[in-house]
């Protein structure tokens, strides 16, 4: 992760900058006012799991993606202030070393250009020897402080980059760093990437082990985030947006019928903006039909925002989209009429928890323009782990609103609890473990 600032008397300019130095696909930590115009804080290759281990126990503090960036900014900023300090010590140490230098060697000039008796020459020479010496003795004095200063630097730059620190030799290994190993290695069993995993198990200073995995099961639950909102009581317009798999539609049936059951069906409406593949919306028709619920198309002759006027009085309206990638035709004109609607619409994506944690990462950053305001966790029943869901859904701080665990309309469906889901994730683990103990035995 290569992090950088650049200052401009406009944000106009300093966009500019970005764009030049670092290209299209850098990041924006933070901006703010500074005399002379602007400061801007960024990033390329920006890793939210790196930002957490790099902040350490600080990073508790941040509640959502946005709040990390700026605490990483604001490191970034202490550690090029303190990088400048250094240089600025190297420097006067320099000009000193030039000038006990050139002082040395003008009093060495000085004592070959006096004239000394035979008597005194043993003692002339006594006097420079001592001199010559002193002066190497000063200069060596500075050579330690440079030869000190200049690992401090070192070491600021590697984390001003991003490298990671030269691990410590395994004689150097304390009894707490091993215990911070082995509770990564299960966190990662767990199902928590190895960077999130190593991250966690650093805030467990001392301890046994298994004192160190309580407090990262409750680091995970307080790092999980629920949605406080009820749908079905509440009502408003909610959308699901998620690749070709992921259960959406089959999550939008099983809503509607838990909304029917507890409200009956005059309050819902159900709307499609799949208008890109043939017989996309056949399966919402067949839930429309047996809850007798209406639904809407959008199209050419009927915008989303049409439609949402005419279904003004409805108590709640659920919209299914296309499952696109950013590849395919109409992607970007279904999240921008999603994120341009006049209408408050609460866009959610749909997760599988099946997939892998880089496709649930690439899922999250093509759908997030949408500007997504939280999740939805599928396929539960069907993961090995439950680890990979929670440590996504950490990184990118969506509030979880509902998880599924099956194909039962509506009784596969649940609100999402943060504590639940974690002891859901442990009951798995041990599953897991009981299964390959079997296994191995056999």
């Amino acid at each position: 992760m290569k992090v950088q600032r650049f200052f401009a008397k406009s944000m106009a300019e300093a966009l500019k900058q970005v764009s030049h130095e670092m290209g299209p696909d850098a990041v924006i930590l933070s901006n703010r006012r500074v005399d002379g115009g602007v400061e801007i804080v960024t990033a390329l290759d920006y890793d939210e799991n790196m930002a957490r281990q790099r902040l350490g126990e600080k990073a508790a503090q941040a509640t959502n993606g946005s709040r990390l960036a700026e605490m990483q900014a604001d490191q970034h900023r202490r550690l090029e202030e303190e990088l400048d300090r250094s240089r600025s010590r190297i420097r006067e140490v320099r000009e000193k070393r030039a000038s006990a230098g050139s002082d040395f060697g003008r009093a060495m000039t000085g004592g070959h250009a006096e004239a000394v008796s035979p008597d005194g020459l043993f003692d002339s020479a006594r006097g420079n020897h001592d001199a010559d010496m002193a002066a190497v003795a000063h200069t060596g004095g500075y050579s330690g402080e440079l030869a000190t200063m200049r690992a401090e630097i070192n070491s600021l730059r590697e984390l001003v980059s991003g490298r990671a620190p030269v691990a410590e030799p395994a004689s150097t290994v304390n009894p707490a760093s091993a215990v911070q190993q082995r509770l990564a290695e299960r966190l990662q069993e767990f199902g928590l990437g190895a960077e999130l995993s190593t991250s966690v198990s650093r805030q467990h200073r001392a301890g046994r082990l298994e004192d160190g995995w309580k407090q990262s099961l409750k680091m995970l639950a307080t790092g999980v985030k629920t949605a406080r909102e009820h749908w079905l009581e509440a009502g408003g317009v909610f959308a699901l947006v998620g690749p070709t798999g992921s259960g959406k539609t089959t999550t939008i049936g099983k809503l509607a019928a838990r909304y029917v059951l507890e409200h009956g069906p005059d309050s819902l409406a159900l709307v499609t903006t799949d208008r890109y593949r043939v017989a996309a919306h056949e399966q919402l028709f067949v839930f429309g039909r047996i809850l007798n619920v209406p639904v809407r198309v959008v199209d050419e002759s009927h915008s989303l925002d049409d439609i949402l006027d005419e279904l003004s009085d409805r108590h709640l309206v659920l919209i299914d989209t296309a499952g696109l990638t950013s590849s395919d035709r109409g992607y970007q004109e279904q999240l921008a009429e999603l994120a341009r609607s006049d209408h408050n619409i609460r866009t959610h994506l749909v997760v599988s928890a099946t997939s892998q944690p880089r496709i649930m990462k690439s899922v999250w950053h093509c759908y997030k323009m949408a500007n997504l305001a939280g999740c939805v966790m599928t396929k539960i029943d069907e993961a090995l782990t439950l680890g990979e869901s929670l440590g996504f859904v950490m990184e990118t701080g969506l509030p979880v609103a509902w998880y599924t665990d099956g194909q039962k309309i509506p009784e596969d469906l649940h609100r999402a609890e943060a504590i639940p889901l974690v002891r859901m994730g442990v009951e798995r683990l041990k599953t897991l473990q009981r299964d390959q103990a079997v296994a191995e035995g056999a």
